[in-house]
């Protein structure tokens, strides 16, 4: 009864939300519009905005007695409305391109996490593999959001902007086969 209650514990952890967070999901033909950002302004920050968005994922695994013969999984870019928020006082179509970059990196990151999964060879060490995949990729999307914020000096630097708006189209358009539906 222990280990049954310990998978579902850690599945939880993968997934990485509850199913009444108010989300929603990547989708190449809709863009955020500031309606989306439900959130209250943090009155301390110098941003404008904030985009709070992140990787959901989740596996099952088929067993045949007490080996794995196979898994699937479900990986999905998420936005989550009521942590995001803007100053409506300040907040123009430039941020809001800023800001749905960061969604867009989110995906580029979904993306290629799928592209590991794909590769993965089933095996009795599979749900450690996952696991593991799936923090490398948790830490790379942090860095590369943090690099972005860093380098257009938080959408100021409009050169910079306009080279990671460039940069993850293109990222994106080579991982076309894992684009989320």
């Amino acid at each position: 009864m222990q280990a049954h209650h310990l998978i579902i514990s850690i599945l939880l952890l993968f997934v990485g939300y509850t199913n009444n967070d108010e989300t929603i999901k990547w989708q190449d033909t809709q863009k955020l519009s500031w309606e989306d950002f439900k959130g209250t302004p943090n009155p301390d920050s110098d941003a404008v905005a904030l985009t709070a968005s992140g990787i959901t994922f989740g596996y099952s695994v088929k067993t045949r007695g007490k080996r794995i013969v196979g898994y699937s999984t479900t990986v999905e870019a998420h936005f989550y409305p009521k942590k995001s928020w803007y100053h409506s006082e300040k907040a123009d179509d430039y941020i809001l391109a800023h800001e749905q970059l960061h969604f867009d990196i989110t995906e580029l990151y979904v993306r290629k996490f799928r592209q590991q999964l794909e590769r993965l060879v089933v095996n009795q060490n599979i749900k450690v593999q996952m696991g593991q995949i799936h923090e490398a990729i948790n830490d790379a999307l942090d860095k590369t959001q943090k690099m972005y914020d860093e380098q257009t000096n938080h959408s100021i630097v409009v050169e910079a902007q306009a080279y990671w708006q460039n940069y993850i189209k293109e990222e994106l358009a080579k991982l076309d086969k894992y684009k989320s539906q």
